[in-house]
């Protein structure tokens, strides 16, 4: 198995404490990954590392081949909004913004035609059963609706790694599970590699491959469901 994205020997402190103490880890080109341990283990830090939003202390992060963790914070920058998408907890949807324009907006920054931008977020929403809802701005959608929008965005650039930090964390059961499923299905179709942190067992078992971590260490590689 090819690696798309890998980690090796990352550590992250923070003073004398270690999120990470020597992580090696590989995500495959499509691949759907759970990360998962208990709170304070270092499943977050993890994930913002290999994103890019933490610099570890040590290790190093190649892409496709390619070092990135060396890269300047402007090209880390550049390359989450270009080959990564982001689903969080909260959604983190602009308020002011109807619920395609948030989907078009990481394409509108990226120098993209606004109509064209427009309609792919369209589409997006089509696909993730949110016909209708286009011109709804957050706080007129459910949870579920919102984080499916969410989930729209990290997908509407096409990016080559989806990170997803506890995603059903405020929503119900059912809910939650319906908005994983969403999430895979529609990353499986356009070949990203989804990355899903999460305390929930239940959603990690959903996932093809889960990872656990504890106090900063991988605790079991792998673990086929």
């Amino acid at each position: 198995m090819t690696s798309l994205l890998s980690g090796r020997g990352l550590v992250k402190r923070y003073g004398s404490a270690y999120a990470l103490a020597g992580v090696d880890i590989d995500i495959a080109a499509g691949e759907a990954i759970a990360i998962v341990g208990p709170s304070g283990s270092g499943k977050t830090s993890l994930l913002h590392v290999l994103a890019g939003i933490l610099k570890a202390d040590e290790g190093a992060i190649t892409l496709g081949g390619q070092r990135i963790d060396q890269l300047s914070e402007t090209r880390r920058s550049e390359l989450r909004r270009t080959e990564f998408g982001f689903v969080f907890q909260s959604g983190m949807l602009v308020a002011e913004l109807t619920a395609e324009e948030n989907v078009a907006l990481p394409l509108l920054l990226g120098g993209r035609d606004r109509g064209m931008a427009i309609s792919t977020a369209r589409t997006w929403l089509d696909r993730l059963g949110l016909t209708g809802k286009e011109t709804r701005r957050p706080g007129e959608l459910s949870g579920g609706e919102a984080q499916r929008v969410a989930i729209a965005r990290a997908l509407a650039h096409r990016p080559k790694v989806i990170f997803a930090d506890e995603p059903t964390g405020a929503l119900d059961t059912r809910t939650g599970h319906a908005t994983i499923s969403a999430l895979v299905d529609a990353a499986q179709e356009t070949g990203a590699a989804v990355i899903v942190v999460t305390h929930d067992r239940e959603i990690a078992a959903m996932m093809p491959r889960t990872v656990a971590i504890r106090d900063g260490r991988i605790e079991q590689p792998v673990a086929a469901q």
